[in-house]
């Protein structure tokens, strides 16, 4: 994954906001799903290792908002990037993953 582009740092702070909540998220996916057994509790394994995850899913956020917002690519116009049309697709993507991103963090807080 070249996390050197938008796309590639939006897509790893969406898996590290997984991994983050992995431990409280998974086991009422599972439970609503009709999914049961005793070793649903060992997901909760993972608890120690939520503030890396928590930390990674922010510096990934950080990266991709600076790309997006801050430090954009330069175009060459004609190029599909040029288009206002791209660049305003691509902050709402990003928004959208943001807020994914901050839901899945807060539901352990949210939700204990």
């Amino acid at each position: 994954m070249d996390l050197g582009n938008g796309k590639g740092t939006l897509i790893a702070s969406v898996l590290t906001a997984i991994g983050a909540s992995v431990c409280c998220v998974a086991p009422l996916v599972l439970l609503a799903l009709g999914i049961s057994g005793t070793w649903i509790s060992t997901l909760t394994a993972l608890e120690p290792l939520r503030p890396l995850f928590i930390g990674l899913t922010l510096l990934f956020l950080g990266l991709s908002f600076r790309k997006v917002y801050l430090n954009p690519q330069p175009c060459v116009p004609g190029t599909p990037c040029a288009d206002p049309r791209t660049i305003k697709r691509q902050r709402s993507m990003f928004l959208v993953v943001t807020v994914l991103a901050l839901a899945l963090l807060a539901v352990p807080w949210v939700a204990p």
